[in-house]
């Protein structure tokens, strides 16, 4: 199928992964869920409670479920066992979750996803980073058919933000309807 390509480390230890696995959330055994959309949510976080926790939870009650991938071979592992309907990715995200090099492999999930029959819509995550690196990583990603890109959400207004970029990435790319099963 598809498959990424390891790239050499970087030193920034901003972008570890924080050892989440790909999982969904919530359990897929639970009584009465009815997912209707897909959501890829790689991060590449090393906060004890960053947003791609609380995401989740906020999204599960409207039908959306979760796949969290804490490195790139974990993306690639959801990708290639479940339909994505629109991924998140994060540009400091590792290759590997046991390794403790930084690959920052999110340019190479992006192209991993834009490879894809029918490549979901992106959102991407952008590091904080100085303005000359800012512009080289937007282009990098709007090149690779991101949908938007954004700054790291830290506050509620930032995730609220995310929200609405979410929210317009599903009116634009499935006319405002969901893609899965109701």
């Amino acid at each position: 199928m598809f498959s990424l390509r390891r790239h050499p480390a970087s030193s920034d230890p901003a972008a570890r992964g924080n050892g989440i696995p790909a999982q969904p959330i919530p359990d897929p055994t639970h009584p009465g869920s009815a997912h209707r959309l897909n959501l890829l949510l790689s991060t590449g976080a090393w906060q004890p409670d960053p947003w791609v926790q609380r995401l989740p939870v906020m999204l599960d009650p409207i039908g959306v479920r979760s796949h969290i991938a804490a490195s790139a071979r974990s993306a690639e592992r959801v990708i290639q066992a479940t339909p994505i309907h629109i991924a998140i990715v994060d540009l400091a995200l590792p290759f590997d979750e046991d390794d403790d090099r930084a690959d920052e492999a999110g340019v190479q999930l992006l192209e991993l996803l834009a490879r894809m029959p029918v490549p979901p819509p992106t959102v991407v995550i952008k590091r904080r980073r100085s303005l000359r690196d800012d512009r080289r990583e937007i282009a990098a990603a709007l090149r690779a058919g991101a949908f938007a890109v954004v700054d790291r959400p830290n506050a509620q207004t930032e995730l609220e933000s995310l929200l609405e970029v979410l929210r317009r990435c599903l009116a634009r790319h499935y006319a405002g309807r969901w893609p899965g099963p109701a």
